[in-house]
């Protein structure tokens, strides 16, 4: 705990919350209500399980935006597993999206049915499983931002180095900097400031958000996981807007370079293009998504086996994607806690452990 106490000192804590405050009251002797986004999905759970919401001041409003990668997966990605799996091909996948609900079932209840669904801890099992002797053919489920993009896109150029003949993957990639844009332009959701994501500006690095910010005029602030850091990011986003500016600003040095990551995003640029892509709740982002490059096509299970992963709509009575875009908080939506729960998801923003729902599900209610 040496490491972390320093990111937990509760003087420390204090002192920035007063900063809070300070920053805060500046911005409501000019009558404002400021509205800030967390755009991941540890951040979500991190804000929930601490507490943060509960020393902000009324005047400022902590929402949680499309940053989990399971929550922002459409149905119809869903559908197309189970479509493969129906046809007889292993599928892998991380455990939580087994429970994300598809149209009518998830993968969970297709794999008490019959199909056969293999939980991997990594998606080099996934390959392993593929090269085992009378193996069939076998699809990873390959769901993720940048951060789990990189070590997915290594893989294929392993997987096509190795000659694998039964491994592909069914990809659902998504790109952090569109959907900023998104949301920015959409004029129901009103975010003032962006607190940004930790993991995926790690790959990415602090500059891929200056183009964002001095277009739109939004300040954005990267912060890390323990208190002090998501309670130094708001501190920094009030300070920025209280003092009118709309700067990039990082927080989590000790993790995030200026420049990002140089290799891994050198291995996303080699196997994967930029694609439009569907968010669950949001609809197509333009340029929002990566897809298999075609070198590597025969690796693209889409293609493979010509299935089609978007165009179904969720449960008309689930608000994930007002929750998603920051529009209401999850107790907002009428199913929250009664007929949409962890045990009884009907939302995938209540199936994964990231998802805001059940976040607030377990720390909030």
């Amino acid at each position: 705990m040496k490491y972390l106490d320093g990111y937990r000192d509760p003087d420390a804590a204090r002192y920035i919350a007063k900063r809070i405050r300070d920053a805060a009251e500046r911005l409501a002797r000019v009558g404002r209500t400021v509205r800030l986004m967390e755009i991941c999905g540890t951040h979500t759970m991190a804000i929930a399980r601490h507490g943060i919401r509960d020393v902000l001041p009324e005047n400022v409003v902590l929402c949680s935006g499309p940053g989990c990668p399971v929550c922002v997966t459409d149905a119809g990605y869903v559908d197309a597993a189970i479509e493969l799996a129906g046809r007889g091909v292993t599928i892998a996948s991380f455990g939580d999206m087994l429970r994300v609900p598809g149209t009518e079932r998830s993968l969970s209840e297709a794999r008490a049915e019959g199909a056969r669904v293999v939980v991997c801890y990594s998606p080099a099992e996934a390959l392993a499983l593929a090269r085992r002797d009378g193996a069939a053919e076998v699809v990873f489920l390959a769901v993720g931002f940048e951060t789990t993009v990189a070590p997915l896109a290594a893989l294929l150029g392993t997987a096509r180095a190795g000659g694998a003949s039964r491994f592909s993957m069914l990809t659902a990639f998504k790109t952090v900097p569109p959907a900023l844009v998104a949301l920015a332009e959409d004029p129901e959701v009103a975010v003032d400031a962006f607190l940004c994501p930790a993991h995926v500006s790690a790959v990415i690095g602090a500059r891929a958000y200056a183009p964002f910010a001095e277009r739109y005029g939004i300040p954005c602030t990267i912060a890390g996981f323990e208190p002090l850091d998501i309670l130094l990011g708001i501190q920094d986003l009030l300070e920025q807007l209280a003092d009118g500016e709309a700067r990039v600003v990082n927080q989590y040095r000790r993790v995030v370079k200026d420049e990002g990551n140089a290799k891994a995003r050198r291995a996303i640029a080699e196997a994967l293009e930029p694609a439009d892509a569907v968010w669950r709740g949001i609809g197509v982002i333009p340029g929002s998504g990566l897809a298999i490059r075609e070198e590597l096509a025969a690796f693209d299970a889409a293609r493979v086996y010509g299935v089609t992963t978007a165009g179904r709509g969720p449960d008309p009575g689930c608000q994930c994607g007002d929750v998603l875009k920051g529009k209401i908080l999850p107790d907002g939506c009428a199913m929250f806690g009664g007929a949409c729960t962890p045990d009884h998801p009907v939302g995938p923003c209540m199936v994964s452990g990231e998802g805001s729902c059940a976040a607030y599900y377990k720390y909030s209610r």
